[in-house]
């Protein structure tokens, strides 16, 4: 956390000198750092604070990654504009002033939020750091409308941050090297951090949230700006820009996420789109005389999915519900102008979203910092809702987990049922298809379709949706394909054979995935038949047989049948009971599914899931559990009725018996007596280990408390006994005691090394799961006959990861002892 704290000031410091040395020297012919040079290194830099505000933890409630993710979007989208410059795209100072103004006004009013928020909440040196680049953005701002102003005060500000930057890391360097004993005012973590941790405990779920209501900030003021007379026009000198927030909101969305804030982070992936599209239809005059017009029809669609989403997360936030109310109104501006983003409507929406954001962004940074919370009508909304008995919001700890294993993010259906509505709709606007760009179709049709619905895959991969995930990336594949070439003209005026040919390619695949969600729901089937249909319009329109109005027709009904899912993705999101039900399988399978309701899934990185696991054993469940090898079934000992249902789950067979397990050889320390000298030296040098004991039955088994268990535990000669070399495994006996374990697979199949496998085999017969992720080895124990070790002799019922000439040298060992 230092390392990362120190690379985000002294990379704050860095860019800070570059600038300054910029403007310092700017009133000269020739500057001392290029346009070109400086940009790049701004890039490098914002890659950088990048990284830095994203692996910082933001749990203890700091304004560190809010500053540099806001200042490395910042240069970001400045060193692209100073490339520009470099290379003579834009013209003149006049050109460079309309460039640059937008993003140096929307940061100078940003930066001052932190500071502060930062003055406020006892950061006095991030409080000064963006201050005083507020400041030079300001004085930036200046300088471009005025020439008298001159830059020194720019350079100077920047020289403030950069001494700042390196006092911080002055501090550092002194604290290590004097081990604690020296550390200056302001840069002695330990004691923030502490300070930090108990003002956390009411902080704000989404700690990334207030960035993203920043670059919702940046989009606005470009179309702002035009419409107050701040710059003299719209063109792609402002594109970096927008298209610079589009990129960091995609990120923000994938951090949201993370933090499991599954509606800020759909409504940020909606606000990308349209920092996209608006960055599209700034730069199109490049290359065509006319301005681009937008679909209508796709408009009014996205007004309503917005006012759905505003609806939601009104149940979680009534603040940020309303605050997305203004972009209803901007997606109705747009779809009423026939000039879109260059029309004044659309522009004064703009303002009203670049207020709104401000006042959002400043109430994010206080709540996520302050001890004090400003009210945003949360509380409220929960009291209401708890006196209905048909609405409960989701909440607890379970809220957003997976249905296999443990995952760290949230659910990105939603995101990728709306991005599906966006597309089918965006196809059905109206014009030339082989002049398409006098529309912004591609927009919405590869950011929408394609890139955000590979995000929502990807996310839902992660969560183990195999299926769901493996539909998701098929689809955004053939959006993006599709866009690009017929909507973009690269497919030209005729259609080949080879396109022909790749759409059956997808509709194979696609048939593949029709007939698995036969075993999933109604829904999911409905949603992958309808895109046959729409893939089949496509291949109609290769080989030239394409009815009139069957296009039209397919994406209308694909679209519908997306909005239900949408629809239902939201509502089984915010509420526990299904309102809007997805529907059972068409057809039953067993396994998995038949889980869905029974078994739990809980993370083994938390001592919290470790403890559950703990009390569903004691009060008589079985579980699946991770080991030091494959994975195993385990019960209770004390718990009869939990060993008799282990072993009839298990369908045991009679030549493999289960064993038994435990923590320590204390356990067995009242029993010491009756075992053999020899026996229990090996048994001590042996374990902890992936090495299973067998050794003779005898009155030793009663001082486990196995009581009427005992008969399903090994044989009426032998029991097999181990400690495994597995600290969540012994953690769990030390908190149950000693335990039944057998290996968690039907009888006659092979060992389950993943938690899935668990669910697959035996997902509707255990009470709970506790999931590692892939087994450490795929090998199981080594089993060895110890029943006549005091001869000399042990005997293998199985060689597994430990081989013979191991455990044979341990007892020579033992024997020499």
């Amino acid at each position: 956390e230092s390392l990362h704290s120190c690379t985000a000031l002294l990379g704050i410091s860095a860019g800070s000198l570059l600038l300054a040395v910029h403007f310092y020297s700017s009133p000269r012919a020739a500057p001392l750092i290029p346009s070109t040079a400086l940009g790049v290194l701004l890039l490098i830099l914002a890659a950088l604070l990048a990284y830095a505000g994203i692996r910082r933890s933001p749990r203890n409630g700091s304004l560190l990654p809010s500053l540099c993710l806001t200042v490395s979007v910042f240069w970001c989208g400045y060193g692209v504009t100073f490339i520009l410059a470099g290379h003579g795209v834009l013209g003149d100072a006049g050109d460079l002033r309309d460039a640059v103004v937008p993003g140096l006004a929307t940061f100078t009013l940003a930066l001052l939020l932190v500071a502060v928020v930062g003055l406020l909440c006892r950061e006095p040196l991030l409080a000064v750091v963006s201050a005083a680049t507020s400041l030079a953005s300001a004085h930036d701002v200046a300088a471009r409308h005025s020439s008298a102003l001159g830059s020194s005060a720019v350079a100077c500000n920047y020289l403030v941050v950069c001494l700042v930057g390196g006092y911080f890391a002055l501090g550092r360097i002194l604290y290590f090297l004097t081990k604690g004993k020296i550390a200056l005012p302001g840069t002695d973590l330990a004691k923030r951090k502490a300070r930090e941790q108990s003002q956390a405990t009411g902080g704000t779920m989404n700690p990334f949230a207030a960035t993203g209501l920043i670059l919702n900030m940046l989009s606005a003021g470009v179309f702002g700006c035009r419409l107050l007379g701040i710059t003299s026009k719209l063109f792609m000198g402002q594109v970096p820009w927008l298209w610079a927030a589009g990129i960091y909101q995609i990120g923000i969305c994938i951090l949201s996420y993370r933090a499991m804030d599954v509606l800020m982070a759909t409504a940020f992936g909606f606000t990308s789109i349209l920092k996209f599209a608006g960055g599209y239809c700034l730069l199109s005059p490049a290359w065509q005389p006319e301005e681009p017009s937008l679909p209508t029809p796709f408009l009014v669609v996205f007004s309503i999915l917005f006012a759905v989403l505003a609806l939601f997360l009104a149940l979680q936030s009534p603040l940020d519900g309303l605050y997305l109310l203004v972009y209803v109104a901007s997606c109705i501006a747009l779809a009423c102008h026939p000039r879109g983003f260059f029309g004044g409507g659309p522009q004064g929406v703009a303002v009203a979203i670049f207020g709104a954001s401000a006042l959002a962004t400043l109430i994010h940074l206080y709540n996520g910092k302050a001890s004090a919370k400003i009210p945003t009508g949360k509380g409220a909304v929960k009291a209401l809702l708890a006196r209905s008995s048909s609405l409960k919001l989701r909440e607890g700890s379970d809220l957003h987990a997976p249905y296999l294993g443990y995952s760290k993010y949230g659910d990105a259906e939603v995101l990728a049922f709306a991005c599906s509505v966006l597309a089918s709709f965006a196809l059905t606007s109206t014009g030339d298809p082989q002049a398409p760009l006098a529309t912004v179709v591609i927009p919405w049709v590869v950011v929408a379709g394609g890139i955000l619905k590979l995000l929502g895959g990807s996310v839902a991969f992660a969560r183990g949706k195999t299926l769901e995930s493996s539909a998701f990336i098929l689809y955004a594949v053939m959006w993006i394909i599709w866009g690009l070439t017929r909507y973009s003209g690269l497919s030209g005026t005729t259609r080949s054979f080879h396109a022909a040919v790749g759409i059956v390619a997808f509709l194979l695949f696609n048939g593949f995935i029709v007939f698995c969600t036969l075993f999933l729901n109604v829904t999911w089937f409905f949603y992958s038949l309808t895109f046959m249909l729409v893939a089949l319009s496509f291949f109609l329109d290769a080989i030239h047989a394409l009815p009139a109005g069957y296009d039209t027709a397919a994406t209308l009904i694909f679209g519908l049948v997306s909005f239900y899912c949408f629809l239902s993705a939201l509502s089984s999101s915010t509420f526990e009971g299904p309102c809007l039900p997805m529907g059972g399988p068409i057809v039953q399978l067993g396994g998995v599914r038949a889980a869905t309701t029974k078994c739990l899934h809980l993370p083994a990185r938390k001592a919290s899931s470790v403890k559950r696991i703990a009390d569903i054993l004691r009060s008589g469940g079985t579980c699946g559990i991770p080991t030091d090898t494959v994975y195993v079934l385990v019960a209770a000992c004390n718990r009869p009725d939990a060993v008799e249902k282990a072993h009839r789950s298990k369908r045991q067979a009679q030549d493999r018996p289960m064993s038994l397990w435990i923590s320590s050889l204390k356990q067995l320390e009242p029993a010491k007596h009756l075992f053999t000298p020899l026996l229990w030296d090996f048994m001590e040098a042996a374990w902890p280990s992936p090495i299973s004991l067998v050794v003779p039955r005898g009155e030793w088994v009663d001082f486990l408390g196995m009581k009427d268990s005992a008969k399903y535990v090994g044989t009426p000669q032998s029991v097999a006994i181990r400690i495994p070399d597995c600290s969540v495994t012994t953690h769990l006996i030390d908190l149950v005691g000693p335990i039944v374990v057998t290996s968690a697979n039907p009888t006659g199949e092979a060992d389950t090394t993943h938690h899935n496998q668990v669910y697959a085999k035996l997902g509707d017969k255990v009470d709970a799961v506790l999931c590692d992720g892939p087994s450490p080895e795929n090998i199981a124990s080594t089993v060895v006959d110890c029943t006549k070790i005091d001869s000399g002799n042990v005997g293998f019922f199985r060689v597994g990861i430990i081989p013979k000439s191991q455990v044979l040298q341990i007892l020579e060992q033992v024997q020499k002892k």
